[in-house]
């Protein structure tokens, strides 16, 4: 909104030109998310302690230390997130541009069935939400709706293709079964997110670091001589992007402000899901769907860790890790939270540099 006001002030004060630049749109965006969560922050932390009351349910068969550190701490703090985020992109992005609008539905729709999930959790007292199939049934619906807009709106065939990292011209076309592709992406993502949040701050700051990523990607993607220049496919429209992922990183940063250890508040599913969607859309609408599993590596290697548990103990009896996810598998071998927390930082970091090598090493 406050992009088009700029837009129409141009011809009287020619020095807001600078704001039809999309890297100056992303840094107001960065900056813009931080403040509001800064501003508005302690509010909405106050107010769900009081409705809360005992806060995010612990689960039991979890680390013991979480019961007596971690009880009574609110949950559904991405909904800070997400309003840091959609103020943001609404006051910096083109409202205009249908790969926006794609990538909010996405964000409020998961955020939607997690904040569900997260209430019905601290209403009943109990670290179990709504039944799994419901809420796979949403997730999916809700990504169908939005990969099929995508289709529609890009380029053919490249909508509907599937372009392979590390090479030049390798793309996979699909055709129309690149619906169900795009819809597990983005709901893998999601899923992918909420399983890797269990520490304090361990899910915001890779968030953070994918959603940089892919702000430089939606950039290059959207920039037809970039894209040219570093063969890459050009997808009109999605450099509108970079503002969205800038909106995320400010978020992110202005929760880890309130979330760093320990905690004064949890993001919960509201928060975890639409993260993950979100960046799971972005993914798919800049044609890098295949890259968000080298950038977003620590969610991919938190969700195998769980899938391979659970098999395991199906088939054999005996579990492969002393606790699932990963990093409980390490704080049941002693590593401190902290530790546990930086070290798949730095794991995240070197992932995102691989993920970005993509864009040149073609």
């Amino acid at each position: 909104m406050l992009y088009y006001l700029l837009l129409k002030l141009t011809t009287e004060i020619s020095e807001l030109n600078v704001f039809r630049y999309l890297t100056t749109r992303t840094s107001m965006a960065v900056l813009t998310a931080l403040f509001v969560i800064f501003v508005a922050g302690p509010k909405i932390i106050s107010l769900l302690k009081m409705k809360q009351g005992k806060g995010q349910p612990i689960r039991t068969d979890g680390p013991q230390r979480h019961i007596v550190e971690k009880q009574g701490t609110p949950t559904m703090g991405g909904l800070m997130i997400l309003f840091g985020v959609f103020v943001a992109t609404l006051l910096w992005a083109d409202l205009s541009n249908l790969y926006v609008w794609g990538v909010l539905f996405v964000a409020l729709g998961y955020g939607a069935i997690g904040f569900y999930d997260d209430y019905l959790k601290v209403t009943r007292a109990t670290v179990h939400g709504f039944s799994g199939r419901s809420r796979l049934l949403a997730e999916f619906a809700i990504a169908a709706i939005v990969v099929f807009m995508f289709m529609e709106i890009g380029a053919s065939p490249l909508a509907t293709s599937l372009p392979v990292p590390y090479t030049k011209e390798v793309i996979l076309n699909f055709g129309l079964f690149f619906l169900p592709i795009g819809m597990l992406v983005i709901v893998g993502a999601g899923n992918a997110v909420n399983i890797t949040d269990g520490l304090d701050g361990l899910a915001i700051v890779p968030v953070m670091i994918a959603a940089a990523s892919y702000g430089i990607i939606a950039y290059l993607v959207g920039n037809f001589d970039f894209s040219h220049y570093l063969h890459m496919p050009f997808v009109k429209g999605t450099g509108e992007l970079a503002v969205i992922c800038g909106a995320l990183v400010g978020a992110g940063l202005g929760f880890l402000w309130f979330n760093a250890p320990p905690a004064m508040i949890f993001m919960g599913d509201t928060g975890s899901l639409s993260l993950g969607g979100a960046l799971g859309a972005i993914a798919v609408a800049v044609k890098h769907e295949i890259v968000l599993i080298i950038i977003g590596g620590l969610f991919v290697l938190e969700t195998v860790s769980v899938i391979v548990q659970v098999a395991s103990f199906k088939m054999t009896g005996k579990r492969v890790f002393a606790m699932a996810p990963l990093h409980h598998h390490f704080e049941q071998k002693g590593w401190r939270e902290s530790t546990i927390v930086v070290r798949f930082w730095i794991i995240a970091l070197v992932l995102a540099i691989f993920g970005l090598a993509t864009l040149k090493l073609r």
